[in-house]
């Protein structure tokens, strides 16, 4: 999966768009460094986590857990009622850990037409030359880790 890990992130305007939205978080180490990050779309009126990445140095200590967290918040506090994603189903950082968290696989009938345009918009990109699966987890009955706030 060189290639995947290799690929360039998403362009700086889409970053803002993300951030003027209010749907863009940055996770810090001590010294104020960015370490981990998660930006959130909106796709059939559900959330939808475009990318949640957090430095291979930093694993184990839930702070992927913690942007998702908080991306669920915000979806909750603007009444919607699911947060999706789409992820790789045999990378055990993935699939298996999001299942973890309590995201489950939609079938291809569960998916939305957003959903399906994502999918397809990924396998002509390339990444569907690993299994990929679209994952949804009802903002209900989510879990929390801790306190999450608004900030």
């Amino acid at each position: 999966m060189t290639a995947v890990a290799e690929d360039e992130p998403p362009p700086l305007e889409t970053l803002r768009e993300f951030q003027r939205a209010g749907r863009a978080w940055v996770w810090t180490d001590d010294g104020d460094h960015p370490i981990g990050y998660l930006v959130l779309g909106v796709v059939d009126q559900m959330a939808h986590i475009d990318q949640v990445s957090v430095h291979p140095d930093y694993r184990g200590r839930r702070i992927g857990k913690q942007l998702i967290d908080h991306a669920v918040f915000w979806a909750k506090d603007h009444g919607m009622q699911a947060i999706t994603l789409t992820t790789f189903i045999d990378v055990a950082w993935n699939g298996p850990y999001y299942e973890r968290l309590g995201f489950r696989y939609l079938s291809e009938e569960e998916q939305t037409p957003g959903l399906h345009a994502i999918r397809a918009a990924e396998a002509a990109h390339g990444l569907d030359d690993w299994p990929r699966a679209t994952m949804c987890a009802d903002i209900d009955s989510w879990t929390f880790d801790g306190s999450v706030s608004e900030t």
